[in-house]
């Protein structure tokens, strides 16, 4: 069932409906216009707890906009996918850049410039976004204002709302039904090869089937601007990311899947990462507590391989949390 044009009006394409009100927002200084673009009710999702109402929304995006007053958003890539003929779900790659002019959540400003890559997907329902979930690489953000991560983290507050950051519970197949509803029957063998190579590599550790689903010259971008290539850096890089939590359970979360002739098969994922701090003390001395991540990966295939991916997660979320364990932050509001 094809999906209705007055969803994404008066823009051409789901596409540019995510890009054009991005601009209108963000560039041209329009928060004030954010009750057009979503619902009055929406639930924003995000690393230290969900964001529920417009108001607070636009309350948020203003205080964001008088830090950084001049910064662009540049699209990198938008994955849509129709949910029903009066829904799509949307997973919008943007790298952030620009200075810190104004007073900001961590204090004041620091003139430098702030880079990070950043993940917001999107259920726009008739002509209107309803849910969200936004991934940021955060630690970048600190670290290219010249601010440090530790005492950074010690100010966030993580939240104390029982069903965490998603509130419901992991779907039973993501390839079926996800976070933002039942999926397309199209592109399903693209869907299940990244459902099975997350639910395999990443959550079994089975990293030695990695080579089984990537091209020759992987490439990885992810957090910190670091950047990994060929499978065995992969290997390694996925390890590092999981030894500081070695009971680690990753949840395949959502799934949209989008091709182009120019752009070949990408496909959207939207994950949870739940576990222990008890491995590796990447982030300080261990503290056997528990940790919760949401994540966000965008994975390019090539002749049906993976040749790229974008990994998107918040590494100072997770050293707020741990910094709670140990009792060096206020408690969670």
């Amino acid at each position: 069932m094809p999906l209705a044009s007055d969803v994404y009006a008066p823009f051409d394409t789901p596409e540019d409906y995510i890009l054009g009100w991005t601009d209108l927002i963000w560039d041209d200084f329009g928060l004030g216009r954010l009750p057009e673009h979503y619902a009055k009710d929406v639930v924003v999702h995000g690393a230290y707890g969900p964001i529920r109402g417009v108001d607070d929304v636009i309350a948020g995006s203003l205080v964001k906009k008088s830090a950084f007053p001049t910064r662009i958003g540049t699209a990198e890539d938008v994955i849509c996918e129709p949910r029903g003929d009066r829904a799509f779900i949307s997973h919008h790659r943007v790298f952030h850049s620009g200075p810190q002019a104004g007073l900001g959540v961590y204090g004041p400003a620091t003139v430098n410039n702030s880079e990070s890559r950043n993940m917001a997907i999107c259920l726009v329902r008739d002509g209107l976004v309803v849910e969200e979930w936004v991934v940021r690489d955060e630690y970048r953000v600190v670290t290219t204002l010249g601010l440090d991560p530790e005492a950074v983290a010690r100010q966030v507050a993580f939240t104390d709302e029982a069903a965490g950051l998603f509130g419901t519970a992991a779907p039973a197949d993501a390839v079926l039904i996800g976070e933002s509803g039942p999926r397309p029957d199209t592109h399903r063998v693209e869907a299940e090869f990244i459902g099975e190579f997350i639910a395999d590599v990443w959550n079994n550790r089975r990293l030695e089937r990695v080579p089984e689903f990537t091209q020759r010259d992987l490439f990885l971008e992810t957090t910190r601007a670091r950047i990994r290539t060929r499978a065995v850096n992969y290997q390694i890089d996925l390890t590092q990311m999981l030894a500081p939590f070695p009971d680690a359970v990753i949840e395949t979360r959502d799934i949209a899947v989008s091709t182009a002739p120019e752009q070949g098969t990408r496909i959207g994922v939207l994950w949870r990462l739940t576990g222990t701090y008890s491995g590796a003390p990447l982030y300080g001395p261990v503290t056997h507590s528990p940790v919760e991540i949401m994540g966000s990966s965008q994975f390019l295939l090539r002749e049906g391989r993976i040749i790229r991916e974008w990994r998107v997660y918040d590494e100072i979320a997770v050293m707020a949390q741990i910094a709670t364990a140990r009792g060096d932050v206020p408690a969670p509001h």
